[in-house]
């Protein structure tokens, strides 16, 4: 027989220059791996669901690029207060001093009282004489009268109003802007929305107009001393405010 005959298929020692079947275990390291074959080339990307695999961040608000970090960030606080941190009072400015405070609305209260007491003069306001020599005595008497009621109304509208108007628009009356104080959101230390602004002057205004002036300022005063952390008065509580330094 001559040797040039070539082996049979089936021969298992043919010769090494016969290709490996496609289904050989250990055919050529050439042959590229499955693609679910978890040991791939390391050049194969990660899949989407990767759990390791570091998603890019996420766009802002016009979409280019990482967010841009607000003043104040709500979101980003442990179990210490809003502004962040385990620190109540850090990522926020200084707490406005009580002295600072109490100064800045007597102040105000004196703007809005000139022009009330102006008009009153003019127009008789809240007081009048019913006697002769015009006695003190009268007041008492006074202060049942619908006249007295109408000038606490018109009273109550201008100290509302005004304190609404302000911390809406700027966040600050003009007792405070001299001072370098403002009124902020405790939440993000933005100026308060018109429904803040008027429920913190309502708070702070009805009580003290209608029914226990004197009374209610003391009130408002010893919660503002007793508040801790943030020397929120009750009107500050209900507005969910704080006053904060301005000074930049």
């Amino acid at each position: 027989m001559s040797n040039d005959q070539p082996p049979p298929e089936n021969d298992p020692f043919c010769s090494s220059r016969q290709p490996p079947p496609e289904n050989d275990p250990f055919g050529s390291s050439r042959q590229p791996p499955p693609e679910n074959d978890p040991f791939g080339s390391s050049r194969q990307p990660p899949p989407e669901n990767d759990p390791f695999r570091k998603p890019p961040p996420p766009p802002d608000g016009d979409g280019n690029g990482p967010p841009h970090a607000p003043p104040y960030d709500p979101n980003a606080h442990g179990a210490g207060g809003p502004y962040g941190g385990t620190d109540p009072l850090a990522g926020m400015p200084p707490l406005a001093p009580f002295g600072t405070r109490l100064l800045a609305r007597i102040i105000d209260i004196v703007i809005v009282f000139i022009p009330l007491a102006i008009i009153s003069l003019i127009t008789g306001g809240a007081w009048y004489s019913t006697g002769d020599n015009g006695e003190w005595d009268n007041v008492t008497n006074q202060m049942n009268t619908g006249r007295h009621w109408v000038w606490s109304l018109v009273s109550l509208l201008a100290y509302a109003g005004y304190d609404t108007f302000m911390t809406k628009k700027y966040g600050q009356t003009l007792g405070k802007r001299w001072l370098k104080i403002r009124v902020a959101m405790l939440n993000d230390g933005a100026n308060p929305d018109t429904r803040s602004s008027l429920l913190r002057a309502a708070v702070l205004w009805v009580p003290a107009l209608i029914c226990c002036f004197l009374l209610w300022w003391l009130v408002l005063l010893a919660t503002v001393l007793a508040s801790r952390p943030y020397r929120q008065g009750l009107h500050d509580k209900a507005a969910g405010t704080v006053v904060v330094s301005a000074q930049r």
